[in-house]
């Protein structure tokens, strides 16, 4: 894709604050300077904020000031000005009751912080798993230039000569518990061994595969996604990145010119072939929304259909982030898709360049962590959307992390009405339950829970477990971790909260399971159907007042990406009016 620099020197945002000899100029110059800045830094040169989601509550980017720093030595060096500011932290690990819940706040306060301020570009510091789309969405309907660097996985977690992978690891060991094969002592013991390091999570979760779609879209250095987060390079990245930024100023490199529908089809490739969380499908829809790039389910399940799964790391597979960035990151999984004609390698990149440019000498340095196409995890990888009357706005599995003997499948519902009912039940042995059955939970949706929470791999029952049983097929209208497993079925649209075909499942009804042929059937009479729907009312209340009021009435489903209806779009980045 050819990119046409704008000539420079030109007048810049900035300038409407910072250059001149107005009353307002010298207003909005006096105060920058009892930070001790010197005269000559506001003679026009770009100004280029840091956009930190830094916070001690959200672990995973509790590491970003020091990525600060680094990123404002390269500005420095590029004759830029920076500036590093704040914004609302999603973090993953604390906040209740679902950081998606935040998502779009996180996005609102990223779009209004850089309009409103005297800011040319950005570089976004991200790490958490809502943190990345949160700040590109933000960037994306400001449209000024901006790159995103992120904070990097932890170290490999190790407990008794095993790896210890991020999540995956918890959900593992905690149904080993209920099986009876793992002792709570050894539960506590193992929890020091899970996070080992600062950085997100080192399993190929939502933080790691969200670093990797900002990487194959293009919104990142080659190379960003998997250096380890305490890896001197990860220091080298943010320095250069910041560089990079005030070249982007110059030349007016936006995200509108890179976040093209042709690299959307790139990230849903590379989605499917490092076995990516689901929540990318989310997040990717809302984030094309705000840049007018078509993009719908049916792409994700058409573009991910025949891309096989070669990256062996946890959930999917084995390894973990450390061993992904030794055999060469990212950049060995795209040069592999390009070089097998899936990927388009004239989509353009922050750094100026196709992308392909970037692959030319990058090699495979372990094919047992980035595998041949012919020693593929799974050989039909990617999101697959899954449609019938139970969900007839789509519903999403993984495949490279379900079990193949239940991608077809016919099961008696079991239901839970809420989280809560689920919890009540699961442990009762008197559940009427077996591993045949399919596991439904309903009012767990944007609206339902609210937030759309990450409860959708629901943990088997005990006595289930007991048997040696490993995996039910279970559907909601939920999300699940990236870090999570199983024959789980999610997204399920429209939500029960609103009517959906889910709201109206009882126990004992029979549903079918096609993941080859991409259906999900509750099967019971059309009539009888009709008649549910029909009788249905709503048990989920719209909250009294506040953020989660305003949630609730605005937020979209999961098969458009769950953003609130008034912030599709790009509203640009005109200079607002003067202040005094």
């Amino acid at each position: 894709m050819s990119f046409k620099k704008a000539p420079w020197p030109r007048a810049l945002r900035s300038h409407a604050w910072y250059v001149g000899d107005s009353r307002d100029n010298i207003y909005h110059r006096s105060w920058m300077k009892n930070q001790g800045l010197p005269a000559d830094l506001f003679d026009g040169r770009p100004v280029i904020g840091i956009c930190n989601t830094w916070s001690e509550l959200t672990p995973c980017n509790a590491h970003l000031r020091d990525l600060a720093q680094r990123v404002k030595h390269g500005i420095y060096e590029a004759g830029g000005l920076p500036v590093e500011f704040p914004v609302f932290s999603t973090g993953e690990s604390s906040l209740r009751p679902t950081a998606m819940l935040y998502r779009n706040l996180a996005a609102m306060d990223v779009e209004e912080a850089l309009r409103a301020n005297p800011l040319d570009g950005v570089v976004l510091l991200a790490g958490c798993d809502k943190t990345t789309p949160a700040l590109l969405m933000g960037a994306a309907s400001v449209d000024i230039p901006a790159i995103l660097v992120s904070g990097g996985p932890m170290l490999n977690g190790w407990f008794r000569g095993e790896r210890v992978g991020s999540g995956t690891a918890l959900w593992q060991m905690s149904e080993d518990i209920k099986a009876g094969k793992m002792s709570r002592a050894d539960f506590l013991e193992a929890e020091q061994a899970m996070s080992r390091s600062p950085g997100s999570c080192n399993t190929m979760g939502t933080a790691s595969t969200m670093a990797s779609m900002a990487e194959a879209l293009g919104m990142a250095l080659s190379g960003n996604a998997a250096i380890p987060a305490v890896d001197s390079r990860r220091r080298v990245m943010a320095h250069l990145s910041g560089r990079r930024i005030v070249d982007m100023v110059k030349d007016d490199l936006k995200p509108s010119d890179v976040l093209t529908r042709q690299a959307f089809e790139n990230a849903i490739r590379v989605n499917g072939a490092i076995g990516g969380s689901t929540n990318a499908v989310i997040h990717l829809l809302a984030l094309a929304g705000r840049v007018g790039a078509e993009l719908t389910l049916d792409d994700w399940d058409r573009l991910g259909r025949e891309i096989p799964t070669i990256v062996n790391l946890m959930p999917s597979g084995r390894y973990l982030m450390e061993e992904f960035f030794y055999a060469g990151g990212l950049p060995v999984v795209l040069k592999m898709l390009l070089d097998g004609g899936k990927f388009n390698g004239d989509t353009l990149t922050v750094s100026g360049r196709p992308i392909a440019s970037e692959l030319s000498e990058v090699e495979n340095l372990n094919e047992d962590v980035i595998r041949p196409v012919e020693k593929a995890l799974t050989s039909h990888g990617g999101i697959a959307v899954l449609r019938g009357n139970l969900a007839p706005g789509g519903a999403v599995i993984k495949p490279s992390a379900a079990s193949p003997h239940l991608m077809q499948h016919r099961g008696r519902a079991v239901v839970f009405e809420d989280i809560d009912d689920y919890k009540a039940k699961i442990g009762d042995e008197s559940l009427d339950i077996d591993e045949t059955c399919i596991m439904v939970l309903k009012n767990c949706g944007p609206k339902g829970y609210p937030g759309m929470a990450e409860v959708g791999n629901m943990g088997l029952p005990p006595k289930v477990l007991r048997k040696g049983i490993k995996d039910m097929v279970r559907i909601s209208d939920a999300r699940m971790s990236g870090t999570a497993y199983g024959t789980v079925v999610l997204h399920a649209a429209p939500e029960a909260a609103v009517g959906g075909p889910l709201a109206i499942v009882r126990d004992g009804d029979m549903i079918e399971i096609d993941v080859a042929q991409r259906r999900l059937h509750l099967d019971i009479a059309e009539d009888e159907l009709t008649h549910r729907l029909t009788a249905w009312h709503p048990t989920v209340e719209a909250p009294a007042g506040g953020y989660q009021r305003l949630f609730h009435t605005h937020v979209g489903g999961a098969d458009t990406g769950a953003d609130f209806d008034f912030l599709v779009g790009c509203r640009g980045k005109a200079v607002p009016r003067d202040s005094h």
